[in-house]
């Protein structure tokens, strides 16, 4: 029907396909998507997180590993982005139009998720616009994102909208009503091809996930079924200059099923920009942390409340302190649970004051320290056989690592391997720091590693 007022008591849409397309238990279904994410590829660091995902929606054994390297772009988002705007394709009841639900929420084992009714009522008059409870009751390409969000995002409210027959730019003109800025995020769901051979799949999705970088919007349902919303995504993100990427192109012959008939599964990424972390972000992080470490010593004033975006997503950061080259302090996150500028502070007045190996840094040490900031990357685990593996398995240089046993814990940074270059010895070494028993075995340990930028004050003093 076409929208009018909202109803006066709307009703909480309840999971359809919990305990089918994935758990039905919160805890199985916390513990299986972090798993996904955290089992994601490594990737750097970027300053931004998307604007536009586009995901796949099939149950997670299929399709969950190909989405979560969508979501784990949407780490730094969290704290920030407060809505989504989520569409797909309608499976089983047909709408003309985009369909809002009706409701006042959506309950999935994880939680409850506001539908956002200032967002819902500012679209309401448009012509495509109607209102199906029908199209959303069993619709599982909508309901299947949410718990990835949950975890990524924490709290956020959202714009369900199951797409039926429309057009590219009758969906584009929807997303520019709903576009905001850094707090709305837009996720398309969509499969691609359907039922085909593994190689014939192979082949078509290839040419599809060409098309959707390209911005080409001649991309058929038989491509893609979610390929009306996909192609409104496209208009508006063209025309908005986002930079698209392919994070994942994979079908189910891949993941979990035979190859004789198989789906194929895409994830896509669609920023501001791509551009990384370089020299300009390093000076702004040190200046915060020797602001940050004067301003307790009273030698300046405390540093001024970022303004940028890139300052204020969730990072985690390690802060050196450096004294004629010796350890002088060094205090570190290793969960991205703050805002980066906020991070940094903290951790540098931890490194200067409360850094138990060392006495609270002096008013006449302050200007001889050299401090260095290091940006983490996401810790990931490192699956593993024996110690000779392990050791095989870890790239001196470039992987910090992190040891836990039995509520121990300790880490070593990617520079540590400069002073400790043979995996052996580092091992070794960390093991010690973490003050494991000499008969624990590094086979009955959690192993993860990341990657980390760094910037020191010494290497960048006087650099373009």
């Amino acid at each position: 029907m076409k929208l009018g007022s909202p109803p006066a008591s709307p009703k909480v849409r309840p999971p359809a396909v919990a305990g089918s397309f994935y758990p039905g238990s919160g805890a199985t279904l916390t513990r299986d998507v972090d798993a996904m994410l955290e089992a994601t590829a490594e990737a750097a660091p970027m300053p931004a997180f998307p604007k536009i995902l586009i995901v796949p929606h099939a149950g997670y054994i299929y399709s969950g590993p190909v989405a979560a390297s969508a979501y784990e772009r949407l780490r730094p988002a969290r704290g920030i982005a407060k809505r989504v705007v989520l569409l797909g394709p309608v499976h089983r009841v047909p709408v003309r139009g985009l369909a809002l639900p009706g409701a006042s929420a959506f309950d999935t084992p994880l939680g409850r998720v506001p539908i956002d009714a200032d967002a819902a009522a500012s679209i309401r008059d448009l012509p495509q616009v109607v209102e199906s409870p029908q199209a959303h009751a069993l619709e599982h390409s909508l309901e299947v994102q949410l718990p990835f969000l949950q975890r990524v995002l924490g709290p956020f409210s959202l714009v369900p909208l199951a797409v039926g027959d429309a057009g590219a730019e009758e969906v584009a003109q929807v997303l520019e009503r709903l576009w905001g800025g850094p707090e709305t995020l837009i996720v398309i769901s969509s499969d691609l091809s359907h039922y085909l051979p593994y190689d014939d799949a192979r082949r078509i999705d290839g040419i599809t996930a060409k098309a959707i970088v390209g911005f080409d919007t001649r991309i058929s349902h038989e491509q893609a079924c979610g390929a009306t919303p996909v192609t409104g995504a496209l208009v508006a993100a063209r025309r908005h200059g986002l930079v698209p990427q392919l994070l994942d192109l994979r079908n189910s012959g891949d993941t979990a099923g035979g190859r004789d008939q198989v789906v194929g599964y895409g994830s896509f990424a669609f920023s501001e920009g791509q551009a990384g972390f370089g020299p300009e972000h390093g000076r702004m992080l040190l200046r915060l942390a020797r602001e940050s470490i004067g301003a307790t010593l009273r030698v300046n004033p405390e540093p001024d409340a970022p303004a940028d975006l890139w300052l204020r997503v969730a990072r985690a950061t390690f802060v050196t302190l450096k004294k004629a080259d010796d350890l002088r302090g060094c205090i570190g996150s290793l969960a991205a649970s703050r805002p980066l500028a906020e991070d940094v502070v903290a951790n540098a007045r931890g490194a200067a004051f409360r850094d138990p190996r060392f006495a609270p840094l002096a008013t006449g040490e302050f200007e001889t320290i050299d401090i260095e900031v290091s940006l983490l990357t996401t810790p990931r685990r490192v699956l593993f056989k024996d110690d000779e593996d392990l050791m095989r398995l870890l790239r001196p240089g470039k992987d910090g690592v992190i040891l836990e046993h039995e509520g121990r814990r300790a880490t070593f940074l990617p520079q540590v391997w400069e002073s400790l270059p043979d995996p052996e010895r580092f091992l070794a070494q960390l093991r010690q720091k973490a003050g494991f028993a000499p008969g624990v075995r590094l086979a009955s340990c959690k192993v993860l590693r990341y990657g980390a930028l760094k910037w020191r004050e010494a290497e960048l003093a006087g650099g373009a």
